[in-house]
């Protein structure tokens, strides 16, 4: 399923809406066995055998990192003329070299440092997010963590395969959720947020039924499964 989702109604149902309930519809599928019924998605990732593109989209990546390493240039003056000037050259160049270390510090405080973004590939084992420079394959039996921080926000962190040591990212995208939902499917199946069904917003089945949108019970079925 593409992020083109069709016309949107006018009466508050909104996008985020209609990606969540085509997350709960590929949940579904995926709980019951029958996502390989799904209609093919098109897709420019190179995926593994066996692996079936269930959705695609648009992410951004974030990584937790500091940009520095506490180094910076010190610059020095060489004033001449009356004391006065000489002292007021010198305090200026003293706070520009203190402003310049504070800066240096602060850039050595981790951060989330916005990697570049592009086309969102989502399978039932893996999200690929297309990149130039920085080419992102989260495969979901390899993570250690994952989360959704907050709205549209898929968190996972993992041991680089490449020695990078351990790393935290961050994918921002609608398909949030699903990509939560299918990570803990396939490698946290006893998730707190999994089993409580926060990966979703609270209502939301109620929400599609208000809309005459009725949608598929992906969380009893995650339950029940």
């Amino acid at each position: 399923m593409s992020n083109r989702m069709g016309s949107q109604p006018a009466d508050g149902w909104t996008q985020t809406d209609e990606f969540l309930w085509y997350t709960c519809d590929i949940v579904a599928d995926v709980v019951t066995g029958q996502a390989d019924r799904r209609p093919l998605v098109a897709s420019t990732a190179r995926i593994a055998p066996g692996e079936r593109v269930l959705a695609t989209g648009v992410g951004e990546q974030f990584r937790l990192r500091a940009v520095g390493n506490g180094t910076y240039r010190s610059t020095g003056v060489a004033a001449i003329g009356r004391p006065g000037f000489v002292v007021g050259a010198l305090a200026v160049n003293a706070l520009g070299n203190a402003a310049r270390r504070k800066r240096a510090q602060q850039d050595t405080v981790p951060r989330w440092v916005n990697d570049g973004g592009g086309e969102l590939t989502i399978t039932h084992l893996t999200a690929y997010l297309a990149h130039p420079r920085n080419p992102l394959s989260l495969g979901f039996t390899g993570l250690d963590q994952i989360d959704l921080p907050e709205p549209g926000v898929f968190e996972a962190r993992y041991h680089d395969m490449y020695g990078k040591g351990y790393m935290c990212v961050r994918l921002a995208t609608p398909w949030a959720s699903l990509v939560f939902a299918l990570a803990a499917l396939a490698a946290f199946p006893s998730h707190p947020r999994l089993l409580g069904g926060t990966w979703l917003p609270p209502g939301f089945e109620e929400r599609c039924a208000h809309f005459g949108r009725p949608v598929r019970p992906a969380q009893r079925l995650v339950l029940e499964r």
